[in-house]
């Protein structure tokens, strides 16, 4: 018998948030470990605020809905809203009911600033790396670290002349030599001129480290730097610092890594580096006494799981080209991202066992 459309639409339903979301659905997990971080930073956040005034939106409500744009790739944080507005699965993972009114977009910048001072992501991300070694899932001697190069919000024609106040004076820069000691960004002053690599366009940018360890590919620990040649190697050494110490370890890294400088203070530090051998017209600085070894074979074999870090920050959360200006906010929303990459991470090896 065919069905029939009916003439008048319901006015009220009876279908909870929580019953609408399959139970085997993926962010249920994610949700479930969200919720066991958050309880954990509500003192944090109770010192964020004044015990007076108007109430404000939970910490804990922006904070899931900027995890929710990392996880299903929101272009911006005013579509992120949008989204909230009408998207039933949106809705129940920042922790809103049906009928609940969502904040205006400016609300995230508004809040950004109070955690910024208080380095809410920093603590999120450190305290979802604690739950994955709860959970026995992190190597706590092998390592890899690597670095990617983070688009800033920056145009080319705002990289002018340092005391130029001239309005139209990047309009026309063709001819120019332009380097980051004579010229600075107007509208994002903490980017740097930066190449990856030779024979590719020169970008306004920053550069986001990550250090992961080698069992399953967790980030551990990150930041993001000014862009510069030697940015890759100054943050892995400090990345390195923040591991717990537990005996002697290893660290992976790629060409780049290979100089001799960096090679001595990792092993003043206690780190066996095994970093590839750069052999292109030059002596490496990674000899028979790390090659030798067949740990040091197994070290590059997992170097591929780094990569994997950064290729999801730019293909699903975002992080290509960032919307956010001044190196502290960069590294607020590198650090988060992090974070997000670890709660995928571990709902994924959930869902395999």
């Amino acid at each position: 018998m065919r069905g029939e459309k009916p003439s008048s639409g319901k006015l009220f339903s009876y279908v909870s948030l929580e019953q609408r979301v399959a139970q085997d659905h993926p962010l249920r997990a994610i949700r479930r470990m969200t919720d066991e971080v958050l309880a954990k930073l509500s003192p944090q956040f109770d010192e964020m605020y004044s015990k007076v005034g108007r109430p404000s939106i939970p910490p804990e409500f922006l904070l899931r809905a900027l995890l929710v744009q990392r996880f299903y790739s929101v272009r911006s944080e005013r579509q992120l809203v949008e989204q909230i507005e009408y998207n039933m699965l949106f809705r129940w993972f920042v922790g809103l009911e049906m009928d609940d009114e969502v904040w205006d977009a400016t609300t995230f910048t508004k809040n950004r600033e109070r955690m910024l001072r208080s380095d809410i992501a920093q603590e999120f991300f450190a305290a979802v790396v604690e739950m994955a070694r709860q959970k026995d899932l992190l190597s706590n001697e092998h390592f890899t670290v690597d670095g990617t190069l983070i688009e800033a919000w920056a145009s080319q024609k705002s990289f002018r002349r340092k005391g130029d106040d001239d309005p139209s004076g990047g309009a026309d820069f063709h001819g120019e030599k332009r380097t980051n000691e004579t010229h600075e960004s107007r509208t994002d002053p903490d980017a740097r001129l930066y190449r990856k690599s030779q024979g590719t366009e020169a970008k306004l940018a920053y550069l986001g480290h990550s250090l992961i360890e080698n069992r399953n590919g967790f980030a551990v620990a990150g930041c993001v730097t000014h862009a510069d040649g030697h940015a890759e190697r100054d943050a892995a050494l400090e990345l390195v610092e923040t591991i717990p110490a537990c005996g002697r370890i290893t660290l992976g890294a790629d060409k780049a890594y290979d100089v001799k400088a960096f090679v001595e203070d990792l092993r003043k530090q206690g780190v066996t580096p095994h970093v590839v051998q750069n052999m292109t017209n030059r002596r490496s600085a990674i000899d028979g006494r790390t090659t030798r070894h067949e740990g040091y074979s197994m070290s590059l074999a997992c170097r591929h799981k780094v990569e994997r870090v950064p290729a999801w920050l730019k293909n699903i959360a975002g992080l290509r080209k960032v919307k956010l200006r001044s190196k502290a906010a960069v590294d607020w929303l590198f650090v988060l991202g992090l974070a997000a990459f670890n709660l995928v991470k571990m709902r994924n090896l959930e869902m395999a066992t």
